[in-house]
């Protein structure tokens, strides 16, 4: 019988042992970046992030979804989910920005280099199918029990959209607009900035959008480890039987889903 799972046990025993004080450095600093989104999220009275968002999905997406962004979020507030709503928002805003830094470089290199795009494709592939729960072991082992395990484990599986679509998006730019390009003396970094992101924005953006909905769908799995947030509300409904709670959590998650997807949709329809 071949136990792969013991192998890869031994392997993150090591990683636990030996990169202890490497892993509570960047807990902290990841812990320090979701405190402080939290802290401007909280320390505003609520009618100003709702206004905040409302006008950008109105200047978006069109008066529909700036209505329902008003009339949605002034819902959760209603419903005495605010705080936990705006957990849940500094989570997924985090982490999609952290995902964003690793995986648009990452799909620049895949699009500029065939070996690299052959060895990460499976990688990518085997990140956005394993199962979420499994990613909460060695995060709780690296980082302990809170909001930092509950972060990089949705990192972990909301970075490969992104990737992949930067590298689609790259990869889908014209070549006599890249050869015209080249053929005016741009360098290799000029042509990525000037010419091949540029073009490739509306694809980025799409990987960014679907980047935001995969750490949303993790908000339930990282309340399993005390992540808090909306997740931990409908956590409590599941556990307690109350169906009730379980279904305001649902609907304050949903509402928060298509506020954020609408924008989203909206800057890349724009761009």
């Amino acid at each position: 019988m071949i136990e792969i799972g013991k192998y890869i046990e031994s392997a993150v025993e090591w990683l636990t042992e030996h990169g202890a004080a490497f892993f509570d450095l960047l807990g902290l600093a990841v812990e320090g970046i979701i405190d402080w989104i939290l802290h401007v999220l909280l320390g505003m009275p609520f009618y100003i992030p709702i206004a905040i968002l409302s006008f950008m999905a109105w200047y978006k997406s069109g008066r529909g979804t700036g209505l329902f962004t008003l009339l949605g979020l002034s819902l959760i507030y209603g419903m005495g989910f605010w705080e936990e709503t705006m957990q849940t928002l500094a989570l997924v805003l985090s982490s999609t920005g952290m995902a964003l830094l690793l995986g648009i470089p990452l799909g620049v290199w895949m699009a500029g280099s065939v070996r690299c795009n052959k060895v990460l494709q499976p990688v990518l592939d085997c990140m956005q199918t394993m199962p979420a729960f499994v990613y909460l072991i060695p995060a709780v082992l690296f980082f302990g029990l809170g909001t930092v395990p509950g972060a990089f484990a949705t990192i972990i599986f909301a970075l490969p959209p992104v990737a992949r679509l930067t590298a689609l998006g790259i990869r889908q730019v014209p070549k006599n607009v890249v050869e015209a390009a080249r053929s005016f003396g741009a360098t290799s970094w000029q042509l990525l900035y000037k010419v091949q992101l540029p073009l490739a924005l509306p694809t980025i953006l799409a990987g960014v959008n679907q980047t935001i909905m995969m750490s949303l769908s993790m908000v339930v799995v990282a309340a399993m480890i005390s992540a808090g947030g909306l997740g931990e509300i409908v956590l409590k409904g599941i556990t307690q039987m109350k169906i009730g709670m379980g279904f305001e959590g649902g609907i304050a998650v949903v509402i928060l889903a298509i506020v954020l997807d609408r924008i989203t949709q909206g800057i890349a329809r724009r761009k």
